[in-house]
């Protein structure tokens, strides 16, 4: 080991290797730390190139020797807080660090860090477009697919972070100028076991901040707020209608700030769906108070597309229409893609991630129908039988058919599942990807095309 790096002579055990945790073994090693990897899977990707970087890695099980002569563990965000390694780790005194940790260890730049039960990519991919846009060489990271610990070390200027409750939960270091709590609402209740233990995680994004920085909190989210006011700095407000004195707002589908009684406008978003344009208010209330120019502020919301299956029209037979927002996958979520519609069949349906699906119900007034899917069909039927037409299909494919079937003229077909696709697809993007392909079938099969 050579003297100088971030880790040298620190000595870590990383549980869990998938994207975060084979970015945090990798930095680490690559940081003069000892490495050792404990992974449940008897094969994973990248195995082999940490162990050309002199990482010990040990597939197949946790064993509570693999803790042994360890300063601290590093766990990945897909492990749960009450698995049984981690009390292990408790139990003999053994920190146990979040991979933002590493990150927040070796980043030199200032960020932002995003979080909220919906809406992180989106607004981390927006202030990383106001951040350069001003100028500066900046990047998104974070639980967006770019490990933060590898973006600290790449020499930028600023960072956007997204960060979600599972890796908030065991840090000690992250430590933004900015951070954004966009909204709370009950979800991944299998992980935190309660929506309180789920709420401390999303508050410890401020939890070190203090003179000198801004916490960024929606005024129109009570619980999120209610998170938000006790901030340990200063508090800026976003909303989705007219805004305060100092607050980000909603008017006329422009993004508008009030400063000191003078209304500025920040652009007309480039899509118009509710929960884009909160997200697009939120990341102007970090931009400006990032210290970044209107103009940059303005330029990314102005310009920036929403991102893949977030609400997107993939097909249109006859006069209806087939949106896609499998990325919905909380309750929260797929009620925010109903808000303002009316004529819609929804697929919704998954796995609940322990959540109660019953507030779905709020959506009935934008609905013509409903087809149930995955494994909390049965639920899913419980909570709009006798309210609309409900019926359940056995694939996404199906689903497609059978909703085009029930679809009114002008009406609209939703994928907006209210839950994880764990239970029959890889991820959201091919729930999202199998969707699109068998709407734009029904075209190609000869569907009824009206003129």
């Amino acid at each position: 080991m050579s003297a100088g790096r971030a880790f040298d002579g620190e000595r870590f055990v990383v549980v869990g290797l998938g994207v975060a945790g084979r970015a945090a073994a990798r930095v680490l090693a690559e940081e003069g730390a000892t490495v050792r990897v404990t992974e449940q899977r008897p094969d994973v990707e990248g195995a082999d190139e940490l162990m050309a970087l002199g990482v010990d890695v040990r597939l197949g099980g946790h064993d509570p020797a693999h803790l042994d002569d360890v300063d601290a563990l590093v766990t990945s965000p897909g492990v749960p807080e009450h698995a049984i390694v981690l009390r292990w780790a408790l139990e003999r005194g053994i920190p146990i660090w979040s991979e933002l940790d590493v990150g927040a260890r070796l980043c030199a730049a200032p960020y932002v860090a995003i979080t909220g039960t919906n809406g992180k990519s989106t607004t981390t991919k927006l202030v990383a477009a106001m951040l350069s846009a001003s100028g500066l060489d900046a990047v998104a990271c974070g639980n967006i697919g770019h490990p933060f610990s590898v973006a600290a070390r790449e020499g930028h200027e600023a960072l956007a972070v997204e960060t979600s409750s599972f890796q908030l939960r065991f840090h000690h270091w992250v430590h933004p100028r900015v951070s954004i709590l966009l909204n709370v609402a009950p979800d991944h209740l299998d992980w935190h076991g309660s929506l309180e233990g789920y709420r401390a995680s999303k508050a410890r994004v401020y939890e070190l901040q203090g003179g000198g920085d801004t916490h960024v909190g929606n005024a129109d989210d009570p619980v999120a707020a209610e998170v938000s006011r006790v901030a340990p700095c200063t508090v800026a407000w976003f909303r989705d209608g007219d805004p305060g004195l100092g607050e980000v707002g909603v008017a006329g589908g422009e993004i508008v700030a009030l400063r000191e009684a003078r209304q500025v406008s920040l652009g007309r978003p480039a899509h118009d769906a509710a929960g884009f344009v909160a997200d697009c208010a939120a990341a102007a209330a970090a931009g400006l108070a990032f210290g970044l120019p209107e103009d940059a502020v303005r330029t990314a919301i102005m310009t920036m597309p929403p991102l893949p299956h977030r609400g997107e029209e993939v097909a249109r037979v006859g006069s209806v229409r087939f949106l896609d927002d499998s990325k919905a996958t909380n309750v929260h979520a797929a009620l925010h893609a109903l808000r303002g519609k009316r004529d819609v069949v929804l697929i919704g349906g998954g796995m609940a991630k322990g959540v109660d699906l019953s507030p779905l119900a709020e959506g009935v007034p934008a609905l013509a129908g409903v087809v149930a899917i995955g494994e909390a069909a049965a639920e899913v039927v419980g909570v709009f039988d006798g309210r609309v037409p409900v019926r359940t299909a056995t694939s996404i494919e199906d689903a497609v058919a059978i909703a085009h079937g029930m679809a009114p003229h002008d009406g609209t077909v939703l994928l907006a599942p209210a839950c994880a696709s764990w239970d029959m697809f890889r991820d959201y993007t091919e729930r999202g990807d199998r969707f699109a392909a068998a709407a734009r079938a029904l075209t190609t099969e000869g569907a009824r095309v009206e003129p």
